[in-house]
This record gives C-alpha cells, structure tokens and sequence, in this order.
C-alpha cells in the first residue's frame, strides 16, 4: 500500500465495506480562531472514533500559518505537497489575520502570502470541485422574512481550477501613467465536461435521496411535460462573456442529455445573485465557475444562517488518490482570536462533510457524518447561535453525539 492506504492503481483500500479501514488526516489549524474551532472539532472526531465510528489517526501540523511563518520564513514547508501526499484528507482551520486585532505590533503578513496555501493546495492536489451546501438550519440566523426560506437545500458547485482565478497576466509600466494590467480567464472543454457532469452526478444522488424520502421531495419540470426530483442550474454571463460563455452553454447541453431525469436551467449571474435573495428555494444543485462560483457560495452560506455555520470542502471526485480539503467558509476572526469566543459549528459541520466523504467507502464514518450533524443540529436547536464559550459548545456537541 502507499500512504494513505491507498493500492498499487491508486484506489482507496476497502476491505469488508470499510470495516478495516483507517483514516489519515492532516489537522492544519492555521491563524486567528482557528486553532480554536479546530480543538473542539478534533475532540469531537475523537469522541466518534471511540464510539464504533471510523478509525481516524488526525496529525496537526503547525502550517500554513502566521507562526510558521515566523520562526521559518515561509508558510509552508518546501516539501508540504509530499508531506500532505500521504494522508487521506486535509482539515484546515482558517488563514489569514493571525489576531488579536487589538495588537497593532503582532506579526501580521500580506492577504498574498497568508492565504496562498489555499491555492497552492487547491491546485497541487486538482482538487477542480468546491462544494458548498446550503440548508437553514433551525437556530441559526435566519436573515430572510419570507417562510419560503425555511425551505432552502441547496448544493453549489464552484469550479475550482481555472476559469477567472488561473492567475496569468501582468502589469506593465507599473506606477507610470502608462501602465497597464491584463488578467486572463481560461476556460477549458475538459474542465467545463467534467465540473458539469459532477454536478449532474451530485443531483441524480440527491434525486435518489428523495424518492427515498431521505432528503425532502422537490419537483422540477422537464421539457416533455414531466417533473424530475432534481435540478442543475447552469450560471454565466454569456451576454457579456460570450466566448467561455457560449463554450459553458454547449458542453452543459451536451452532458445533460446523459442525465434525462435531471432538471436543467440557466441564470446570467446578476440574476441568479437576485434570485438566490427574493426565492433560494426554486434552486437545487447550481454549477459555476470559479470566480462566479465564489460569489455564489458565500451569498448561499449567509442564506443558510451565515458564514459562522457554512461548512465547505475542495475536492477531486474523479481521482480520492488525491486528498480533498475540507474547510469552513468563515475567516480567521482576528477580532476574537484567542478569546474562547467563536463559534465552532461551521468547523464541525466541515468535519462531517469530510466523514461524508469517507463514508462512500466506510460505513462508519457515514453513521458518524450524520451523528455528529444531529448533534451540532440538537445544539443549534436549543441555544441558537448566543454567544457561548468555544470550548463549552464543543462540550456540549461532544455530550450530544452520546444520544445520538
């Protein structure tokens, strides 16, 4: 095996359903709050270990991080892509302001540098999907009137590997009154085929959960008269954008017809952001790209009670020899850091995507995935999001899995 039980092909062991399987996930911290949330989320992890949930061996690593950065002049390590190449799963924390924001002295480093190991992983393991679900979860904040919104389950897919984030251009003559900036976006054929058919994968299952009655039924009309139990929206700026727009248009036509039981629509992204404020709940799985995509995701996290209970994950769903990253959507919180203040729900709700997707190939973790769900879910239900002490949530979550 090669690390990360992984067999000669590449796939990931499974013996007996997952029985005998054993988890390796690397624990990355990183700045501000979340060392905190991380804490509470690995005892969390532990405590479901220990009651007959999947075998997990969670290493920390002290980067990336504003620390690390410090004492060795880098974020990461030069060999961090071998390093993480042997684990399972990453688990990352938050990066960015290290905090406490009240410091103006501490050692504080450009957005470029601190946050550059979320695209270096991103790219270095093609993790080409980011997926962000978005469901109103009863206690969070609700941040709109309509009793429509309570109805929200929504999954968006961001295209996470090229498009308007590829990072070629340049600037010429800068700081001269000639200057000039150029920023390219590349969109490819494969990349748009296989980020389309996920997201037609990602519905059918969701279609099958609900004729299950495992996830609450939806209907979508098809062109033939008929409904279907999911949807795919397709969001871009084609009468702007035209050429990758256009591209985006076809090869969405063209993988639909191989999923003739899935629903299929279309939004310039003006309108989608419109809609996904005055009716997110006509919206199923939603597929854009990846700076689109970004807006997207977070618009769809505040509607689901906020960034504090958005759960994320950045992954390679053609190819689990590479590890996925499973992170919230939420900053490093410099203004609480190292207060014991922040809330650590969205950090754990990550950490139940990820026993999610471990759960496709373990039975346990997938019984643990939906134990430690219901359980941030039971304390949200009764505390709401008041603030309470990180560590006395984490308590609580931790006492919760036992009744669960």
């Amino acid at each position: 095996m090669t690390p990360g039980n992984r067999d000669e092909d590449g796939a990931m062991a499974n013996p007996d359903g997952g029985k005998d399987k054993q988890w390796r996930v690397a624990v990355l911290p990183g700045d501000g709050i979340g060392p905190e949330v991380m804490a509470v989320t690995v005892e969390a992890l532990r405590a479901l270990a220990e009651q007959g949930g999947p075998d997990l061996v969670l290493d920390e690593l002290p980067w990336p991080s504003h620390r690390w950065h410090r004492d060795n002049g880098r974020i990461m390590p030069e060999d961090w892509h071998a390093v993480l190449s042997g684990y399972d799963a990453i688990l990352l924390g938050a990066l960015g302001d290290p905090g406490p924001s009240s410091d103006p002295g501490r050692y504080l480093l450009p957005d470029a540098v601190s946050l550059a190991p979320l695209l270096d992983i991103r790219k270095g393991f093609d993790q080409w999907a980011c997926e962000r679900p978005a469901m109103l979860l009863e206690g969070a904040p609700r941040y709109l009137a309509d009793e429509r919104a309570r109805d929200l389950d929504m999954l968006v897919i961001r295209e996470n590997s090229e498009g308007e984030y590829v990072g070629q251009g340049g600037r010429l003559a800068p700081g001269s009154p000639r200057e000039v900036a150029t920023q390219m976006e590349v969109f490819t054929r494969a990349g748009a085929e296989r980020i389309f058919r996920h997201a037609f994968e990602r519905a059918a299952a969701r279609a099958g959960e609900r004729r299950a009655g495992q996830r609450r039924d939806r209907q979508f009309p098809l062109p033939d008269g008929g409904t279907a139990h999911a949807q795919v929206c397709l969001v871009t700026k084609r009468n702007a954008l035209r050429y990758w727009g256009e591209m985006y248009t076809e090869v969405f036509a063209a993988v639909a017809e191989e999923f003739p039981d899935v629903a299929t629509h279309h939004e310039l992204v003006d309108a989608a952001c419109m809609k996904f404020v005055m009716s997110p709940w006509q919206f199923d799985v939603v597929v854009a790209s990846n700076l689109q995509g970004d807006i997207l995701t977070d618009l769809a996290a505040v509607l689901s009670g906020g960034m504090g209970v958005a759960p994320s994950c950045n992954l390679n769903p053609s190819d689990r020899r590479q590890p996925p990253m499973f992170e919230p959507t939420h900053g490093s919180a410099p203004d609480i850091a190292g207060q014991n203040l922040a809330g650590p729900q969205a950090m754990l709700l990550t950490a139940a995507m990820m026993l999610d997707w471990m759960g496709e190939e373990d039975a346990r973790a997938a019984r643990a995935a939906s134990r430690l769900r219901t359980a941030v879910e039971s304390d949200l239900r009764v505390h709401g999001t008041a603030q309470r002490a990180t560590t006395v949530i984490g308590e609580a979550v931790v006492k919760a899995l036992e009744a669960v």
